[in-house]
């Protein structure tokens, strides 16, 4: 067989470069002590060293949860230890504040400073932020500062009951914040009470403000509740002399419980127990304008049977109809305007007042809220309505339009309401809510003996919500408290989670250095014979013997 020069250098070539390739590994092996570099060195070690790898990420992201749930629980435990330590002083002070018979008003009003001292802090504590700047009592809106006074001592929560969770294990997901609403807001009163709130839509400028109020009389308020009451201001035209006024109604059914009361800023409104107070220049709104269908040219008529006859006409106001029945002689327009229930003074001295038609009518037409005289049919409303299905003797006989569709009238406007205030019964009461009605209470002067008694009321029903906070708060922190423990555990089972990944990884890609230094001493041996070897067989030439 004939070997020629040139395949004795391909094959030293390739021997020792792979001699030299070998030699390499093995030195980034020994030089970064990790025996698989490569997924090729070891496909089913690699598979499960990326496994583990990922494993050990997901346990160190788990830590840095861990820390920043304990950090938040820690900060939230904190602040309702704080919290707790005022309510104890608040506690104290309406047992004090209890003494009616000794205490003096200089003393209340010290009483009174501290309790509005204490309210600030209060609320200072309750819209606590945590070290990134976010609310931690304000839910999902940690952005959004949650517990805002609006006056009047009146105070109102702006976050929602969002509970914030972090991952702390695979399996493990803890709360790390809990909603204001449910520690501070949702603390049962003892008693049936009420809330009081400005719409948000209110265009006065600059806004009216609702109090706090208070339950004055309970069992009357305990009979309407759980209806909620809505003030209405109106226009001053509304009464006579104009004058700034109010309407209170019962808020689902539109019942009304005060009609058209003048407002005087500041003044006490007492309503079906309730009592409250509105401050400042509430917008009063814009009156309606009449709708209205106008007579012609009267002609009397005698819709009797010895006349034309008995006639109808129907007037339909927002999809409600009304039949409205002629029977009597007509001889005048005041027998018309009576005849067809729209006298003011109804019933009267009139004939026809004794008429079943015409009492009929009356009622029909305050049912569709329309009014009648010698001028034609109107709406105050401002509600636009439409008279038909008449005959042609009451055309002729009131120079309208009333045979088939008849006429619409289309001058009315909708009267735009002024600013309202809610008044929403609740048997909960707010922390902020409790403390600020028991500081107006005790904010009097001298007091009567009705007022000592009202005001040992307040105390007693202070006492009792304090309480309530007491044990809301209380079960809180024991939550708290539990996903605190919850977080050790799952810390310390992360750690052991790591610990063992660790030593499988360990035993899948560490060098074994005893063994790549021998592997190494014996691949840089066959390299080095590799190349003296080709230096040997290189020399070899048959010109040298020629």
């Amino acid at each position: 067989m004939r070997v020629s020069s040139s395949q004795i250098y391909n094959i030293a070539n390739i021997g020792m470069r792979d001699a030299q390739v070998a030699v390499n590994k093995t030195n980034q092996q020994i030089s970064s002590g990790k025996r698989v570099l490569s997924p090729a060195d070891d496909p089913v070690a690699a598979t499960a060293i990326l496994m583990l790898n990922q494993e050990l990420a997901r346990t160190g992201q788990f830590s840095k949860n861990i820390d920043t749930a304990d950090n938040n629980l820690t900060l939230e435990d904190t602040t309702l230890q704080s919290v707790m330590a005022l309510v104890q002083r608040l506690k104290e002070l309406a047992v004090s504040a209890g003494n009616t018979a000794v205490l003096t008003s200089s003393d209340y009003k010290s009483i009174a400073a501290e309790v509005d001292s204490r309210l600030g802090e209060l609320m200072n504590l309750q819209n606590t932020r945590n070290a990134s700047g976010q609310y931690i009592f304000a839910g999902f809106q940690s952005q959004t500062q949650p517990f805002v006074n609006n006056g009047g001592g009146n105070y109102s929560y702006r976050g929602d009951e969002g509970q914030l969770h972090i991952q702390a294990s695979t399996t493990v997901t803890v709360a790390v914040s809990d909603s204001g609403k449910k520690i501070f807001m949702d603390i049962p009163a003892g008693h049936n009470t009420f809330n009081t709130s400005a719409v948000a839509s209110n265009k006065a400028s600059p806004p009216a403000v609702i109090s706090v109020g208070e339950v004055v009389d309970q069992v009357q308020f305990d009979k309407f509740y759980p209806n909620n009451m809505l003030v209405t201001f109106n226009v001053a035209s509304a009464v006579n002399p104009p004058l700034p006024n109010f309407t209170v109604t019962d808020r689902a059914t539109g019942k009304i419980l005060l009609d058209k009361q003048v407002y005087v800023p500041g003044q006490d409104i007492e309503v079906m127990g309730a009592k409250f107070a509105v401050f400042g220049s509430p917008d009063p709104g814009v009156a309606a304008i009449p709708g209205n269908i106008a007579m012609g040219t009267f002609t009397p008529t005698d819709f009797t049977a010895g006349g034309v006859g008995t006639k109808t006409l129907d007037i339909t106001v927002g999809g409600v109809t009304e039949t409205l029945t002629l029977d009597q002689d007509i001889t005048s327009i005041a027998d018309l305007v009576t005849q067809l229930g729209g006298d003011s003074a109804y019933p009267n001295t009139n004939p026809l007042s004794s008429s079943a038609s015409a009492s009929a009518n009356y009622a029909k037409l305050r049912n569709l809220g329309i009014t009648f005289d010698a001028t034609g049919f109107h709406s105050p409303a401002g509600v636009n309505f439409t008279v038909k299905n008449g005959a042609p003797e009451i055309d002729a006989m009131t120079g309208m339009l009333t045979t088939a569709t008849g006429t619409t009238s289309s001058d009315g406007v909708l009267a735009i309401p002024g600013d309202k205030f809610v008044i929403e019964s609740t048997a909960n009461q707010g922390l902020l809510t409790t403390v600020s009605r028991f500081s107006e209470a005790i904010k009097l002067g001298e007091r009567s003996q009705a007022g000592k008694d009202a005001l040992a009321k307040i105390v007693a029903q202070t006492l009792a919500s304090l309480e309530n906070v007491i044990t809301t708060i209380s079960a809180v922190q024991g939550e708290v408290g539990a996903r605190q423990n919850m977080l050790e555990s799952t810390k310390n089972m992360n750690l052991d989670i790591a610990l063992n990944s660790q030593e499988v990884l360990s035993q899948l890609e560490d060098l074994d250095y005893a063994e790549a230094s021998t592997r190494l001493q014996m691949q840089t041996f066959v390299l080095s014979a590799a190349q003296q070897s080709f230096i040997r067989v290189s020399e070899l030439s048959l010109f040298k013997y020629m």
